[in-house]
């Protein structure tokens, strides 16, 4: 089952996602992609693989993607954050981390989350993950 997977990486963390996701590429080609601008636009340049790009992160591109959480449609979220690089738009950062939580969606701040995230079942497998939804 196809999933609808966010990759979003702040600057100093950009290069971590690439190597990440080239190591995963196989598993991220059977799924569709969506990623903040700049994001968006290296993966598709070193991956080769079809990536939506919404706005960059302090466009924008991070409320993108809170809508989707907040319309249940995104599936997980791999977020690359950098909590030693204070970004001028960490309100935005902390209100797409809170949504994740709200809504029950997992997410990966880092590579050793993110490598146990891809891994599982649900991922590999392509079962179907049934989260708890709060109803709001």
């Amino acid at each position: 089952m196809q999933k609808t997977v966010a990759l979003v990486a702040h600057d100093h963390k950009k290069p971590d996602l690439v190597k990440w996701s080239l190591a995963h590429k196989n598993e991220l080609s059977k799924h569709k992609l969506v990623a903040t601008g700049t994001t968006g636009s290296i993966l598709q340049k070193e991956l080769s693989l079809d990536v939506h790009c919404f706005k960059s992160g302090p466009l924008g591109g991070d409320q993108q993607i809170g809508a989707l959480i907040a319309e249940k449609k995104l599936d997980c979220l791999i977020f690359f954050w950098d909590p030693l690089n204070p970004a001028p738009h960490d309100p935005d950062v902390k209100a797409l981390l809170r949504l994740c939580s709200v809504w029950n969606l997992p997410v990966a701040c880092n590579m050793a989350t993110a490598d146990m995230l891809i891994t599982s079942p649900f991922f590999v497998e392509g079962e179907t993950y049934h989260r708890d939804i709060p109803d709001l």
